[in-house]
């Protein structure tokens, strides 16, 4: 799908493996990770894929732009919309949690089968647990990797009833509140990972000015 000129074989391949899992992602929903394997092997079948030619997730997340707004510009921005307003309500009720948003929904990618990510910053994970019980949410626990460390952060994940249309499906991982220091930094030209309510806000403000 890019119209860029290569450099050298090695960059074709890393371009070719990026489009590959762009559409496992926009088509079907799949997460970086599997969809970078799957595209690997299918472009370089039995062949051994080298460090270097596997594409990394901002090259792979522009592809998936790239891809929504080839074959899904009629469905995808409102998509987009109505997931940014359902994860705004959820930030909004859990706002004593310190949450930020991150993932597709927050970049601006999110399609047909993307869920909604939360990162929330707070003392007590057992603290937003009981929280979510007291709203007779039922929830399941599962992992996530560490932004930073890689280590495991415990997640719950839940549906979201809507008014007229199927449940979403939100994430919730749980940091401690110190995570929180350096993880707002932002290198020069490169996008926030996450952001909280107020950016949010900011964001649907915008995109609800243009015909969606």
């Amino acid at each position: 799908m890019s119209e860029f000129e290569f450099t050298s074989p090695t960059e074709q391949l890393r371009a070719e493996i990026a489009a590959a899992a762009a559409r496992m992602i926009a088509e079907d929903g799949a997460d970086y990770g599997s969809a970078k394997r799957k595209a690997a092997r299918q472009i370089l079948g039995n062949q051994k894929a080298r460090g270097e030619i596997m594409p990394d997730n901002e090259q792979i997340e522009e592809e998936v732009r790239i891809y929504n707004e080839l074959f899904f510009a009629d469905t995808q921005p409102a998509r987009l919309l109505h997931l940014r307003r359902v994860a705004l309500q959820l930030m909004q009720d859990l706002q004593h949690f310190n949450p930020y948003i991150t993932g597709a929904v927050w970049n601006g990618t999110a399609g047909e089968h993307s869920d909604i990510h939360l990162q929330l910053f707070s003392p007590s994970a057992k603290d937003v647990e009981i929280f979510l019980l007291n709203k007779n949410v039922n929830f399941e626990v599962g992992e996530t990797a560490h932004f930073r460390t890689g280590q495991a952060v415990e997640t719950l994940s839940f549906l979201l009833p809507q008014r007229g249309a199927d449940p979403e499906l939100a994430h919730l991982a749980l940091y401690d509140e110190n995570d929180l220091r350096g993880s707002l930094r932002v290198a020069p030209g490169k996008r926030a990972d996450r952001g909280d309510a107020a950016a949010l806000t900011q964001l649907i403000e915008t995109t609800s000015e243009e015909d969606v």
